[in-house]
């Protein structure tokens, strides 16, 4: 199969009321990335050309959202929720204008696999006209049943239409499916709305495609895998399937996780082998770590990249454009944003940098941070290679510190360093004999007459 013969079309226009929020169900969150987002990527994993997404009325932010995840996408109005054939219909246009494979998925099911997408595609090629995506259900309460005759699915039969003995079947319906465009605007014009809620029924269309003699099949997934998202509390259990998928994922490629369960990672996470992970460690969007790297305690990236050997953490936070060169140390309660700390490079304690470089094999003491922000605008310090920053030293930025300069614990740096120079910016100390007694003194008595009024 090529790339070029399948079309996705992905049923996203529900509002999802029991989210109990504002944006659409699909926008909300799974490992960082929309529902929308990860159904998406799993029809483009399973060699979709096109993708066709059905959205709702008022929905500007859904429709920027694809475009960004999925340039090529195209988003068509559902103007009524008149059930999902109506929905698929809103794509007339892109299914007649389509010849080969045809995908229908709900974008509540961010779990789906390329996978099990392929599963559908292949029964496709083997002949059948219409199939069906099914799960075996632990407890199939609430789920349409699949009924099977012959290897022929006859008919999805809703839990509450069933009869007790179809009832008995554990075969559900996901609510993906596969068409071959031969037949599926025959089989969409043929659907009706006759039934209570008067809406137009995607499923509907197995009945219509035996009715019409055409091949209608089924294949399997897990139950997890087509787990759909409905309120807050099924949004954490898929969640939670994610993040095991994902440390399974990097455990078996070689990367250590002491405690996995305490670890999170993001969707487009990046790790190399060999790589220690210590326990409480949040991996948001857009990290990468290579060979080598340890990442410590209660440490928490986002949009920074890890060289090999160097060491993160505990308690670190690298913000976006952090960039830790190899064998660099950035150690506890240590933030970096928006800078590049070079090879052999330590950062190890209480120090915040922004806006800056620190060269390679320099030394950051503790209770350093760069003054980076004027209130209007952001600026840069340079500190050279081989330099060393004595503790509680306050760097100005703009402010540049050549290769091999020093500065002075407690200094205030608002001047350029030359090389291999020391920098002492602090005020001469002088000693007042006997005045912390007097202070004492002064401090308690004013204590004592607070107590006597109140």
């Amino acid at each position: 199969m090529t790339q070029t013969d399948c079309l996705a079309i992905v049923l996203a226009a529900g509002m999802g009321t029991r989210m109990r929020s504002d944006k659409p169900k699909v926008m909300h969150e799974i490992g960082g990335l929309p529902l929308v987002g990860h159904v998406l990527s799993a029809v483009k994993q399973a060699g979709t050309a096109k993708a066709a997404v059905i959205v709702g009325p008022q929905m500007p932010q859904l429709i920027e959202t694809v475009q960004k995840l999925t340039p090529d996408a195209v988003c068509y109005e559902q103007t009524e929720r008149l059930g999902t054939a109506h929905a698929v219909m809103a794509a007339r246009q892109a299914y007649e204008q389509h010849t080969g494979d045809i995908l229908v998925l709900t974008a509540d099911t961010p779990l789906i696999t390329a996978q099990s997408l392929a599963k559908l595609r292949q029964e496709l090629a083997n002949g059948a006209d219409v199939v069906v995506l099914g799960f075996h259900a632990d407890d199939s309460t609430g789920y349409g049943r699949l009924l099977v005759e012959n290897g022929q699915l006859t008919a999805i039969r809703e839990h509450k239409d069933a009869t007790e003995a179809e009832q008995q079947v554990k075969l559900c319906n996901s609510g993906i499916l596969a068409f071959s465009s031969k037949h599926m605007a025959k089989l969409l014009d043929a659907v009706e709305n006759n039934n209570n809620q008067q809406e137009y029924y995607l499923t509907d269309t197995v009945e219509l495609a035996n009715r019409f003699g055409l091949k209608v099949s089924t294949v399997t997934a897990s139950e997890q895998e087509v787990m759909g998202i409905n309120n807050r509390a099924q949004l954490a259990a898929c969640e939670e399937v994610f993040q095991n998928r994902q440390r399974q994922h990097f455990m078996l490629e070689g990367v250590t996780l002491q405690a996995p369960n305490s670890v999170y990672f993001s969707h487009d996470t990046k790790l190399e082998g060999d790589i220690t992970i210590e326990p409480n460690v949040v991996f948001a969007a857009g990290v990468s770590v290579a060979s080598g790297a340890t990442i410590r305690a209660f440490s928490h990236l986002e949009q920074a990249h890890v060289a090999s050997g160097a060491t993160v953490g505990p308690y670190a936070r690298l913000r976006p454009g952090a960039q830790i060169g190899e064998g660099a140390h950035i150690g506890n309660f240590v933030e970096i944003k928006k800078a590049v700390v070079e090879r052999g490079a330590k950062v190890n304690h209480l120090t915040y940098i922004g806006d800056a470089r620190v060269g390679e094999k320099s030394n950051i003491g503790a209770g350093t941070i760069t003054c980076n922000y004027d209130g209007y605008m952001k600026h840069h310090t340079d500190i050279g290679a081989n330099c060393f920053i004595g503790s509680n030293s306050v760097l100005v930025a703009p402010v540049q510190l050549e290769d091999g300069a020093f500065t002075a614990a407690g200094s205030v740096i608002t001047k350029n360093v030359p090389q291999d120079s020391l920098a002492v910016a602090r005020a001469m100390q002088t000693n007042k004999i006997g005045l912390a007694a007097k202070m004492r003194q002064k401090l308690k008595a004013q204590l004592q007459r607070l107590k006597n009024k109140n």
